[in-house]
């Protein structure tokens, strides 16, 4: 059988990647004799996490624009040059029979040039609002993936297929105890535990607030898993101890899950579809700093289906601890959250994604 070839891009953040390493793993198990490579932003995030998880990936010299002004956008022209060329040698050398892209720089370009040369295009948006390179995309691929419901005002709706977000194969099957889970953090399997998630890159506002109510926190008795972000990770480490546990980046994402009681996190798509799966009570702390402020349309539409909390980065002082010792103190209504969230998981997001690049590829 001949081997089928797979171009994936995606990257930027977690949100980007770990989408697109769901699809190649689904890929690989349903195609024995397949080749996968990835194309990415260099100096990015998935230039060290897609390697981590055995695929190879190749670097375009391709950025965002800044929101202020600054001196390296007037690069950017350049740099979309230089990375349409470097796709086109690449998608020529590598002779790929599809084209995925999951959002993030690098798969403008590469996307942009697949579908001019007519190979078959993918791309899955994550969020209930589209980033801008999907958006451009949208006019030349030749299938659109989404996650959330009501997306033909963004996109041509005879391209869409709602298939939900897809979803790390080790969040799919957490097959771990609690108290594995609390003894590889050092952690007390008697006491409660808070996850806090800024996001792969760190969120500020979110570790300001932290580290102002650490010991409200620990009024309540409670162990404390904290994500700050690598970038902040200097910042914070010195707020360690046995039951705070500091963290640059979570590799070991199911046991952090398992471990944990309550959940305060960032509301980026990727994340949210994890939590979904996981079923644990969470209060949504959206980035204000994105595009369409879609990280707050993300959460809205849990909030409305009673699944999650929500608290704005500036009404956190002032409600941040109501919302908490609702969930902390009503085992019923901590309950309720789990059991709702949990109903809105789609854990075949993967695989029907797949289905679809499969059918366009006629592969039986």
């Amino acid at each position: 059988m001949e081997q089928v070839r797979f171009l994936i891009s995606g990257g930027g953040t977690g949100g980007h990647i770990f989408p697109a390493i769901s699809i190649a793993n689904e890929l690989s198990d349903r195609i024995k004799n397949s080749k996968i490579e990835f194309v990415g932003a260099k100096n990015r995030m998935e230039m060290e996490k897609i390697p981590e998880n055995g695929y190879s990936v190749s670097g375009l010299w391709i950025s965002g624009i800044k929101r202020s002004f600054n001196y390296s956008n007037l690069l950017i022209p350049f740099q979309i040059i230089f990375s349409l060329i470097k796709s086109y040698f690449i998608i020529k050398q590598f002779k790929p029979h599809y084209v995925i892209g999951t959002g993030g720089f690098a798969s403008g370009p590469l996307l942009y040039i697949a579908s001019k040369l007519r190979v078959p295009t993918l791309i899955q948006e994550q969020n209930s609002y589209p980033g801008l390179t999907n958006k451009i995309l949208s006019r030349s691929v030749n299938q659109i993936c989404v996650s959330y419901p009501e997306m033909e005002k963004y996109f041509p709706n005879h391209k869409l297929i709602y298939t939900g977000n897809p979803v790390r194969k080790e969040i799919l099957n957490i097959n771990l105890k609690k108290d594995e889970s609390t003894s590889f953090f050092n952690l007390k399997q008697s006491k409660k535990t808070v996850l806090i998630l800024g996001g792969s890159l760190g969120a500020s506002r979110i570790n300001e607030f932290i580290r102002e109510n650490l010991s409200q926190f620990k009024s309540y008795d409670l162990q404390i898993i904290w994500q700050c972000g690598k970038n902040q990770y200097h910042d914070y480490k010195k707020f360690n101890s046995s039951s705070v546990i500091v963290k640059p980046f979570i590799e070991k994402m199911n046991y952090a899950y398992m471990a944990s009681d309550y959940i305060i996190s960032r509301s980026g798509a990727s994340i949210i579809s994890e939590l979904c799966i996981v079923g644990k009570p969470v209060i949504f702390i959206p980035s204000p700093n994105v595009a369409e402020d879609h990280q707050t349309k993300n959460a809205m539409s849990l909030v409305k289906l009673n699944s999650a909390e929500l608290v704005i980065e500036k009404d956190l002082n002032t409600k941040f601890f109501k919302i908490f010792e609702k969930i902390h103190f009503d085992n019923i209504y901590s309950k309720k959250l789990s059991k709702s969230i949990k109903n809105l998981a789609k854990p075949d997001a993967s695989k029907i994604i797949v289905n679809q690049i499969l059918k366009s590829i006629d592969y039986a």
